[in-house]
């Protein structure tokens, strides 16, 4: 009889043993005695480490231990800062943050000079330090869905920005710093704030991908017609009535474009003058042929 009631137990034991929550791989490496460095994945390019989807509120501190990590990713958890010993990764290539809860980054961010590709997309911040611009290398960074509405001045200095995406913030106008990163070819800035787009625009030589889309804007700049390196030009959901006459130079947008996917010229729901809505249904050449004349006319 005591032998079988021991039993019992022992099942029930294992049951509520099974039940409890299952300990991430880091903490499971840790408690059987296993190096931090186990953890790390060498692959041909990066040395990366992933602590994706963790339950995490804090980063574990035997992270700041392993100097040789260039890929880490530590989106989709619940971090609420992440603190200045971020600074010794210096051989940080990516770094994902996306998917957390951060109102600010650590100054020493900048500390990371070999950084090239930056997501800190689907947080709380509010702004980003001045010294991520010593980032000299980074060529993409992504901070959609915050809630910033500036930039620092210092952005000037990412000359090596290729793509970059501001969409889902706060922003009523286009940072001035923007108009200076001469090798962006992608700039989201879709379901913000804007009013306009400065003449400036002019400058992005390089841009080939453009998404305005849901905002406030009502005319578009006529220096975007010499923007001629677009291949996607998106002013979907916006105020705009006229378009400019010399919207015809951009010769790379391949069509009237519908599906969000596709390249060309975005410019539904938009309340167009007349006879502008009937022209643009016969198509980009259409629309590009009447802009042409009206210009020859005017």
């Amino acid at each position: 009889m005591g032998t079988e009631h021991s039993k019992n137990e022992g099942r029930r034991s294992m049951v509520f043993l099974r039940k409890g929550p299952k300990l991430p791989a880091w903490e499971d490496a840790l408690l059987s005695g296993k190096e931090p460095k186990s953890l790390l994945k060498r692959g041909l390019r990066y040395v990366s480490l992933s602590l994706i989807m963790k339950g995490m509120t804090s980063t574990p501190d035997f992270l700041w231990g392993l100097p040789e990590v260039q890929k880490l990713n530590l989106s989709r958890n619940q971090l609420v800062v992440i603190p200045p010993s971020l600074g010794k990764l210096d051989r940080l290539v990516v770094l994902n943050l996306g998917g957390n809860c951060l109102k600010c980054l650590p100054k020493e961010i900048g500390l990371l000079r070999n950084l090239k590709v930056l997501f800190v997309n689907m947080n709380c911040l509010t702004e980003v330090p001045a010294e991520l611009s010593l980032c000299r290398k980074l060529e993409v960074l992504s901070l959609s869905h915050n809630c910033l509405s500036q930039l620092p001045l210092s952005f000037t200095d990412l000359t090596s920005l290729r793509k970059l995406n501001l969409s889902n913030n706060r922003f009523v106008q286009i940072p001035l710093c923007i108009f200076a990163l001469r090798s962006l070819d992608f700039l989201h800035l879709g379901s913000n704030r804007l009013e306009n787009i400065a003449e400036s625009v002019q400058h992005l030589a390089s841009l080939q991908i453009f998404i305005v889309e849901n905002n406030n804007i009502r005319t578009l700049p006529r220096s975007l017609c010499f923007v001629t390196a677009l291949e996607l030009l998106n002013v979907d959901y916006n105020a705009i009535q006229t378009l400019p006459d010399d919207l015809y130079l951009l010769r790379r947008l391949p069509r009237i474009a519908w599906n969000p996917m596709d390249k060309g010229l975005h410019i539904a729901h938009n309340p167009l003058s007349r006879p502008l809505p009937e022209v643009i249904e016969g198509g980009l050449d259409v629309l590009f042929n009447y802009l042409r004349e009206k210009k020859e006319h005017n």
